[in-house]
């Protein structure tokens, strides 16, 4: 059988467990510290005793990710991580230095069955959900690798975190404790593709962190064509669960829009954009697509970006053209992961 991922737990649950090992309770919090520094072994938990770290190795996992392939931008100092798991599947994250401080941008899970047409990851589906234990690994031992501490984290790499909702929601949990990296939510942001039924039970946790919905086109027929998703809840049904989200927690949605020449870029979109998110406090990220090779599609000219921002920033609706970090990388969600398997089959 199966031991349990020990970074998984909380200090209360760590408590109860120990106290069943025969252990006293102040060792909970020691181990809980230990474990958000990043460590990769019991024994490097030098407070506590041998016998206890054994105790520990018996009936815990304790996981440590490894670095398979690290890309560094040498434009803007980006860093691009493969990560192979316990059990040898590999996840994407990403390090990114802004003027506000350190970004981190993970995965929730390992592939991804959205199967948006855009993007890399979904390309051979779901593989398995992350854990939180595995999630949190990655800012560790980014900050670890790095050696800089990571304050704002951006749950858009590969993955639906919605998808993959319990987990996600302990590592919101374990992420923020005090005796941990103590990341406020305020901090934190979490995209979607458009999980309607998700978003409104998110909205009754009452959280602090800003919604992303991966929105990319504010029609029905082309959305459904780009996002599967789409089918299952169309745009008004999604739109309805945002404004359901803002009216519950007073948190302002932001909304991810890909610029696809041809496809999501032309002036009557904007304008029907800018008609389904009047009313509500919303912000839309203008994203030049990153191309990915199976897709054939193309980035839209930064001509037309800026007639489509400004269409939006003439109805009220505030619109920002995100910045490209890490050009000269594998930017694209899945990217890295995609071509490191394709290198393994080959080899095979």
């Amino acid at each position: 059988m199966t031991k349990p991922e020990i970074k998984c737990r909380t200090i209360p649950e760590l408590k109860e467990e120990l106290a069943a090992l025969g252990e006293k309770p102040f060792r909970a919090q020691q181990i809980f510290r230990w474990m958000h520094t990043g460590v990769s072994d019991f024994d490097e938990m030098t407070n506590l005793s041998k016998p206890l770290r054994t105790k520990l190795r018996e009936n815990y996992l304790l996981t440590a990710p490894r670095i398979v392939r690290k890309q560094v931008s040498a434009l803007d100092g980006t860093i691009k991580y493969l990560w192979e798991l316990h059990d040898g599947n590999c996840v994407e994250s990403v390090f990114m230095r802004y003027h506000h401080g350190n970004s981190a941008c993970v995965s929730s899970q390992v592939g991804c069955r959205m199967g948006c047409k855009f993007c890399a990851s979904g390309i051979g589906g779901l593989v398995r959900s992350l854990s939180a234990g595995e999630i949190l690994d990655q800012i560790l031992f980014m900050q670890k690798d790095t050696g800089e501490r990571i304050s704002n984290i951006v749950l858009m790499g590969t993955g639906e975190p919605l998808d993959n909702y319990d987990n996600v929601l302990r590592f919101l949990e374990l992420v923020g404790s005090p005796d941990g990296l103590n990341i406020g939510q305020r901090h934190i942001s979490l995209s979607t593709s458009g999980l309607a039924d998700q978003i409104d039970r998110l909205a009754e946790e009452k959280l602090q962190i800003t919604l992303s919905v991966s929105l990319h086109s504010p029609d029905n027929e082309s959305r459904s064509a780009m996002m599967p998703v789409n089918r299952s809840y169309p745009v008004e049904r999604l739109i309805r669960s945002c404004r359901h989200y803002f009216d519950v927690t007073g948190r302002r949605v932001s909304y991810e829009y890909t610029m696809i020449d041809g496809v999501s870029d032309r002036p009557w979109q904007a304008k029907k954009l800018a008609a389904l998110l009047h009313g509500r406090p919303a912000h839309v990220n203008l994203i030049p697509l990153n191309a990915v090779t199976e897709s054939g599609l193309r980035p839209s000219t930064r001509q037309h970006v800026s007639a489509f921002q400004k269409i939006l920033e003439s109805s009220g609706v505030t619109a920002t053209v995100r910045r490209t970090l890490g050009p000269d990388i594998d930017a694209s969600c899945g990217q890295l992961r995609r071509s490191y398997i394709e290198q393994s089959n080959e080899k095979e």
